[in-house]
């Protein structure tokens, strides 16, 4: 499992696919999404602005990452 630092609070699941190299654009992040490859703590989640916490997990085929505070 590889860690996600994020700085604010939280981070939104697009920005996130963007900011780990899943996704080259935030176009590319949503076709992802509402395709149903993106799993967010083990279910397919369709909604591309869902917050991510700290502690939250994501995975896109066998990558899988968990949302850490930076700080």
């Amino acid at each position: 499992m590889k860690e996600l630092f994020v700085l604010p609070e939280y981070i939104k699941l697009d920005q996130a696919l963007k900011l780990c190299g899943i996704a080259e654009s935030g176009s590319m992040a949503k076709d992802i999404i509402l395709d149903g490859f993106v799993k967010v703590n083990e279910e397919v989640c369709f909604m591309r602005g869902k917050k991510l916490r700290e502690g939250d997990k994501f995975s896109i085929d066998d990558e899988e990452y968990i949302i850490k505070f930076k700080g």
